[in-house]
């Protein structure tokens, strides 16, 4: 594999994940009752305890992009 292609496979990662934080993010907020109340049966997790770790849940998937696909695309664009 050279770097235009590690390049590529990178913007493509980066391109998919932030559709899938999107869809997520708007997923939670759309249907929070439903989410909430599955959730809640499932994990045995409060519901006033839910928003915060939906909230954690996406701050730290963001930052995931942010670090492991995002910032490995732009250094290579920037250096070939």
């Amino acid at each position: 594999m050279d770097i235009n292609q590690i390049a590529t496979f990178l913007g493509w990662c980066t391109t998919i994940n932030i559709g899938m934080l999107i869809f997520a993010t708007t997923f939670l907020f759309l249907f929070k009752d439903f989410t909430m109340s599955v959730h809640s049966k499932i994990t045995g997790v409060r519901r006033s305890h839910l928003p915060t770790l939906y909230f954690s849940y996406l701050a730290n998937y963001k930052v995931g992009i942010l670090l492991l696909n995002l910032t490995p695309y732009i250094v290579l664009k920037l250096m070939f």
